[in-house]
């Protein structure tokens, strides 16, 4: 019987405010901060901070 996947998925969210986003899994049993990466905006053509947001 197969394990029940306890992953789901988080938007990180541009602080840029430009409206760009990713989607990534999370497992919150391991990781229990809210996840924040450096990562290229296209918009503004440089790395900003990408916060987590819930997906709607």
């Amino acid at each position: 019987m197969a394990k029940k996947n306890k992953t789901f998925l988080v938007k990180l969210l541009s602080t840029a405010g430009t409206g760009v986003f990713f989607v990534k899994k999370r497992n919150p049993k391991t990781q229990t901060e809210k996840l924040s990466f450096r990562k290229y905006d296209p918009r503004v053509r440089k790395h900003v901070l990408f916060k987590e947001a819930k997906i709607k």
